[in-house]
C-alpha cells in the first residue's frame, strides 16, 4: 500500500535530512576475493541513507518530508516521483544542481565488499538545503522546528555543526546516523547536544570512542562517556546495545536470519524504533522491536 503525503496545509513532524541518490547494487551468492569476477544481480533503486529512513518511515505509517539535494535532471526527476509514491514528501528539497548522485556498492554472501559515493549536489549545496528551516516553511530563529529531525552525516561539516549553534534549529529532537566511520569525525560538534540519540554500527561507536569495545555494550557506553546524552550501537548479528546518561543499559540479540541483502538495514532499524518509540513503548521494547525489524530486513523481508 502506498502512504499518503499529508495535506500541503500541514508541516511534517519528521524530516530526514541528507544524502537522497540512487542506489545501484551489485551482489553475489559467493564470496568475493580483491579482483572477483561472479555472477550476480545488480538492482538500482532510491538510496541515500537520508531517502533509505524516509521510505522506511512511510512504510511503518509515518509520514516524513526529506531535505537534500537532487539534479533538475531527468535521474532526479525519476527519484523524485518514486519517493513521492512511496510517501515521502519532497517538496523542500534543494533541486539547484546539475546531476542526481549515486551510490554503487558490492555485496557477497556475507558482507559489504566495497563501496563508492558520488554525493556531489549534496556537496555542493551545502547549506542550502537547510533554507526551509531558516526561512519560515519549515522553521526559522524566532518560531524553531519543534519535531524530529533524522540526520545523516553525509552533507558537509559545516551543515552537520549548524546543528550544535543556529538558533533555527536547536528546538528539534535529533536523531543521528552516520554513513560510514570515516565520517563520525563530522559529528563532534553534536556530541554533547541535548534530545540528541545516536544511532551507531560498532565501528562507529568505537572511532566516536576512540578505542576498541569488546561488545555493543562497552562501545555504546564508551560514547555516553565522552558526552553523549544517548546511543544506539548494533553489532551485525550479535547483541544490540542501547546506552543513556544516568540510566541502565538494554541489549538486544537479532534473530538468525538467511543474509539476503545488507545496504539500508540500518536505516530500517532506525525506522522500527522511531516507530516503537513514537507509539509509546519503553526503551527495552524499542530496541527489541528495532532489532527485529533489521533481522527482517536482512533475510528479504518486508519488515513493515
Amino acid at each position: 500500500m502506498t502512504a499518503a503525503s499529508p495535506p500541503m496545509t500541514l508541516r511534517p513532524r519528521i524530516l530526514c535530512l541528507g544524502a537522497m541518490l540512487w542506489d545501484v547494487i551489485g551482489r553475489s551468492p559467493v564470496r568475493q576475493e580483491l579482483g572477483g569476477d561472479h555472477a550476480g544481480i545488480i538492482v538500482q533503486r532510491p538510496g541515500g541513507v537520508a531517502l533509505n529512513v524516509a521510505l522506511a518511515l512511510a512504510k511503518n505509517g509515518l509520514s516524513p518530508a526529506i531535505l537534500g539535494a537532487v539534479g533538475r535532471d531527468s535521474s532526479g526527476d525519476m527519484l523524485v516521483r518514486e519517493a513521492e509514491r512511496q510517501g515521502v514528501v519532497c517538496r523542500y528539497l534543494h533541486r539547484d544542481c546539475d546531476g542526481t548522485d549515486i551510490y554503487m556498492a558490492i555485496e557477497d554472501s556475507l558482507n559489504l565488499v566495497a563501496a563508492v559515493a558520488d554525493a556531489r549536489a549534496l556537496e555542493a549545496a551545502g547549506e542550502a538545503i537547510l533554507a526551509p528551516l531558516r526561512d519560515g516553511r519549515l522553521g526559522s530563529a524566532k518560531a524553531p522546528f519543534e519535531g524530529m529531525i533524522i540526520l545523516d552525516s553525509n552533507p558537509p561539516a559545516e551543515v552537520l555543526a549548524g546543528f550544535a549553534s543556529d538558533p533555527a534549529l536547536q528546538a528539534a529532537v535529533l536523531r543521528i546516523v552516520p554513513a560510514s566511520p570515516s565520517k563520525v569525525a563530522r559529528l563532534d560538534p553534536l556530541l554533547t547536544r541535548p534530545r540528541t540519540l545516536f544511532y551507531l554500527n560498532r565501528a562507529e561507536a568505537e572511532a566516536i570512542a576512540g578505542r576498541p569495545a569488546a561488545s555493543s555494550a562497552e562501545a555504546a557506553e564508551a560514547v555516553i562517556a565522552r558526552g553523549a546524552e544517548r546511543v544506539i550501537v548494533t553489532d551485525g548479528p550479535h547483541p544490540a546495545s542501547e546506552a543513556m546518561r544516568a540510566a541502565p543499559t538494554h541489549s538486544a540479540t537479532p534473530h538468525p536470519v538467511e543474509i539476503r541483502r545488507l545496504t539500508g538495514a540500518g536505516d530500517w532499524l532506525l525506522a522500527a524504533h522511531v516507530k516503537a518509540e513514537s507509539a509509546g513503548a519503553p526503551r527495552d521494547l524499542a530496541l527489541v522491536t528495532a532489532t527485529a525489524a533489521a533481522a527482517d530486513y536482512v533475510s528479504g523481508k518486508d519488515p513493515s
